[in-house]
């Protein structure tokens, strides 16, 4: 069936990559109970079997059900079940209620896995396949790194609501703290923004185009919880000077009065992690904030956020700390298409480009995002209220 695409590259690099990932994913969930892994804490977040699944169910539909010869699927339900939002697929089970789906068990998940491994590496270790083969695996590849960076923020999340406080995993170091802060200047000029070159990137990176930028400054670091601290200890929650209008009825309306995870008992206040619940380590970069809390910081501090293109810019230029590794950034640049854009033929298509309405771009990455899975172009995006990623605050002025 190569013969739709012509004949481009070796399998072997690709194969070994392919079960690298593969591999990762189940090394996450290795600690994780089956309970852990069946349940959903909130509509937007996911069971670990769940994902475990759905990156499966990738590769089934878009690699395997075109290009493996004799293709059955390993259950024609799965179709259904682990379809997240492609219409061009078909049905789709109802995200809010994922951690309903007690059958299949973790076990046959996990089978499910196997069976499409094995015949994505008998297809991966022929001789040659077409570039379309590897577009398409490259693709299943890092939107299984985004599912990876999910598994820790979702069960996160999930054992938040526990009050016991377990841990994921009890030797997690977190992020160590950055220097003092320096606001680094730039001058006004047309730049380049967007990926360039020949190596991936998701389409919402392209086309690269010019971008006029006035004078700004940035941040060298991110801001720390103790300079976060100061906001709420100054009644910042309180204060609706600081917020957007939308910003303040999301405070009011949902009860909000300081990053997500934060705990205030006797000792004082702590944090809740991947490592469990913790005194607050006040010179390490504050996260789980919403781009309200964001800019109603910015503002509080006598700042502002910066625009994607400023970050990308600054970020390129060098003499950014945490600028990868850490925590996704809030940029006030809503997400939305470059000049030229066009999204890819078919359900494909529908991965990025459905989704810019109502939703704000981050840069970085964090300390959940798989390695090698950051570059400076990266787009992430989320809507305002979103806070159980962890995403951060760089200021600009």
């Amino acid at each position: 069936m190569l013969e739709r695409s012509e004949v481009w590259v070796s399998g072997a690099a690709l194969a070994a990559r392919f079960a690298q990932v593969r591999a990762h994913s189940v090394k996450l969930a290795a600690g994780l109970s089956d309970e852990d892994c069946g349940a959903q804490s909130m509509p937007d977040a996911s069971p670990v079997k769940w994902h475990l699944a759905h990156t499966t169910w990738f590769f089934e539909t878009f690699v395997l059900e075109s290009f493996e010869p004799g293709f059955k699927p390993f259950h024609a339900a799965f179709r259904v079940l682990f379809n997240s939002y492609y219409n061009g697929v078909g049905d789709k089970f109802a995200r809010p209620e994922r951690g309903l789906l007690t059958r299949p068990a973790r076990g046959e998940v996990m089978a499910y896995r196997n069976d499409v491994d094995a015949r994505m590496m008998a297809l991966l270790e022929g001789t040659v396949f077409g570039r379309e083969v590897f577009e398409l695996v490259e693709l299943g590849l890092q939107h299984e790194q985004q599912h990876q960076e999910l598994i820790l923020t979702d069960v996160l999340h999930l054992l938040s609501r526990n009050p016991l406080f377990p841990a994921y995993d009890a030797g997690f170091s977190g992020v160590s703290a950055a220097g003092e802060l320096v606001w680094r200047d730039f001058d006004p000029g047309v730049v380049e923004v967007g990926f360039a070159g020949e190596r991936f990137c998701f389409d919402n990176e392209r086309p690269r185009h010019r971008v006029f930028l006035e004078p700004f400054q940035v941040a060298s670091r991110l801001v720390t919880n103790g300079e976060f601290l100061g906001f709420v200890e100054a009644g910042g929650y309180e204060r609706p000077e600081f917020w957007l209008s939308e910003g303040w009825d999301w405070v009011r309306g949902n009860g909000v009065r300081h990053p997500l995870y934060w705990v205030f008992r006797d000792a004082g206040w702590g944090q809740f992690g991947l490592g469990g619940l913790r005194a607050l380590d006040l010179a390490a970069p504050v996260v789980n904030v919403s781009y309200y809390e964001a800019a109603a910081f910015a503002q509080f501090a006598g700042a502002r956020l910066p625009t994607e293109f400023e970050w990308e810019y600054a970020a390129g230029a060098g003499g950014l700390e945490q600028a990868f590794g850490v925590a996704w950034q809030w940029t006030s640049s809503a997400y939305a298409a470059y000049p030229g854009f066009v999204a890819a033929a078919g359900a494909i298509g529908e991965y990025n480009g459905k989704f810019m309405v109502n939703q704000y771009v981050l840069r970085g990455s964090s300390v959940a995002t798989p390695a090698g899975h950051s570059r400076a172009t990266y787009r992430n995006f989320f809507p305002a209220g979103a806070r159980w990623q962890f995403s951060g605050v760089r200021l600009a002025r």
